[in-house]
């Protein structure tokens, strides 16, 4: 059994952090295609935003990072989102334009792929029943 030792505070994981090229444009698909919600759009820094989006009622969100220097767009974000309905995302997806997977993998659970208008990639996985 691993041993913690000395705990930290830490109690959730808040904000996963997302490289676009136009956070404008980030900002409508996210809204609009995926349905998120807007959490927090505020200025900082020099003429810079921070704008976080998330699932109704999820925990932890999205900040849409403006990429600058070496920061690559285009990325395996390797973020799965959870949903209850992998194949009735998949099509309404598809049906306005997203880029998504060709079909739905049904195994180890159905879920697929979808791409942002930057190419970085996220999942959609759905929850085996009785999970939320």
């Amino acid at each position: 059994m691993f041993e913690t030792g000395t705990r930290s505070h830490i109690s959730d994981v808040r904000t996963v952090g997302v490289p676009v090229s136009d956070q404008e444009r980030a900002l409508a698909f996210y809204v609009s295609e995926l349905g998120f919600e807007k959490r927090l759009d505020v200025p900082f820094g020099d003429g810079l935003r921070w704008i976080e989006v998330a699932p109704s009622g999820a925990t932890t969100s999205l900040a849409l990072l403006p990429a600058a220097g070496h920061t690559a767009i285009g990325i395996d974000t390797h973020i799965r989102l959870a949903t209850g309905d992998a194949a009735a995302d998949h099509a309404e997806l598809a049906s306005r334009g997203v880029d998504v997977d060709a079909e739905v993998i049904p195994y180890p659970v159905p879920m697929f792929s979808l791409r942002d208008p930057d190419g970085n990639t996220l999942y959609l996985v759905q929850q085996p029943s009785g999970q939320s």
